[in-house]
């Protein structure tokens, strides 16, 4: 028997609403021993059940995995369930190998169900992050479920949570193989017919910005013959594409020498090599002197603001480059530029890249408004998931 948390009266709406979060002020009393990661059953204030979910001390105490009066434990067959409905959706996608694209996003936390978990596919191997003590926990029932689901497909299952997970839930935790092991050998996956080498034990978030995938799609159709520069390149996913693409040439730039390192061994893995260049800069400083010089800019920075009382400062973050971006851009030329903040609405951010262009003093109209792709699904019940935002300006 999970222990309990009743709710006061009238904050069981959002949960019958299927919102997936219990916040702690919504808590009237709890019942039971209540451990951080493990489940509990949530009850209304007439003691009707809610559902489960995971708990964890902090303003978000719940995320919750069901609902209903009927639901139950995850055990293993709810495991197994919940990743076979994520992978035949892949699957419908057209995203599981079937094509050119061998890398995916398998989980997408709230998107399917399943809070605090992101779980990415490169080839052969899942990479497996738990963003909360209860995903954790739950990484063997995970584990085997993906074997499971996957089958043959899965040779190896690597679990880079220690740089999500809570530090105080799990002050040990180290990343490390679940399945398999690492082949020392360098990993090369495709998308949409495109090369990449990817890092996944060392690496940034789980190895690569899968997120950026349809997105990078749209900058090759207006790539040809332009002068590309892509900002915080990171592995050089915009940079590859504006390369196949027919790119004059393509600049590339990011504050990390080991993001230059793996940009160049991506650029030539095109054989095209000898129309990119990489810079180990500051983005701010690089754009200093760079006036006309490029008539395709991407901005793409890591996220500004994490939590709501940094948004503010993160607002005036992206005005701040996009004045820069939009200074520097080549009359006529193209801006793509992103905020993957959660906390940043598109309209706050549409709002901030607005300032920008006026205080640069140059005219823009929006081409397009992005957003993530289809693998980083948003629930209808819970609108904060879609955290990706961009825009297309054409700048005269």
């Amino acid at each position: 028997m999970s222990a309990t948390l009743t709710l006061k009266p009238g904050k069981d709406q959002s949960l019958r609403r299927l919102h997936p979060w219990v916040f702690s002020g919504a808590i009237a009393r709890m019942q039971g021993e209540v451990v951080e990661g493990e489940v509990v059953s949530v009850l209304a204030a007439n003691g009707e059940l809610l559902g489960v979910g995971h708990y964890a001390p902090g303003s978000i105490a719940v995320r919750m995995l069901d609902f209903g009066t009927e639901a139950q434990l995850p055990d293993a067959a709810f495991w197994e369930q919940k990743l076979r409905n994520a992978y035949q959706l892949r699957q419908r996608l057209g995203l599981t190998g079937t094509g050119n694209t061998n890398v995916y996003r398998l989980v997408h936390a709230e998107g399917d169900g399943l809070p605090g978990l992101i779980i990415d596919v490169y080839g052969d191997t899942a990479v497996v992050q738990a963003h909360s003590a209860g995903m954790y926990k739950a990484r063997p029932l995970i584990a085997a479920a993906l074997q499971a689901v996957l089958g043959e497909n899965l040779r190896a299952i690597y679990d880079k949570s220690a740089e999500t997970v809570p530090a105080k839930a799990a002050p040990d935790a180290q990343n490390g193989y679940l399945l398999g092991e690492s082949t020392g050998q360098e990993h090369v996956v495709e998308e949409n017919g495109h090369r990449f080498a990817v890092d996944w034990e060392t690496g940034q978030k789980t190895g690569f910005f899968i997120d950026q995938r349809d997105n990078r799609a749209l900058l090759a159709r207006y790539a040809p013959g332009r002068r590309v520069l892509n900002t915080f390149c990171y592995t050089g996913g915009f940079s590859v594409y504006a390369l196949q693409a027919g790119a004059e040439l393509v600049h590339s730039v990011d504050s990390s020498k080991k993001a230059i390192e793996l940009t160049n061994r991506n650029a030539e893995l095109t054989g095209l090599q000898d129309k990119h260049e990489a810079y180990a800069q500051d983005v701010f400083s690089f754009l200093k002197d760079r006036h006309n010089q490029y008539d395709l800019i991407v901005l793409d920075p890591p996220a500004f603001a994490k939590h709501l009382s940094a948004r503010h400062n993160a607002l005036m973050g992206y005005k701040r480059l996009n004045v820069a971006g939009i200074k520097q851009i080549a009359p006529g030329g193209l801006l793509f530029t992103f905020s993957c903040s959660q906390v940043v609405s598109m309209e706050l951010f549409e709002g901030a890249i607005m300032a920008a262009a006026i205080e640069a003093g140059r005219p823009a109209r929006i081409l397009h408004r992005l957003t993530q792709p289809a693998d980083h699904p948003v629930s209808l019940f819970h609108p904060e998931g879609e955290y990706l935002k961009g825009l297309v300006l054409a700048v005269d």
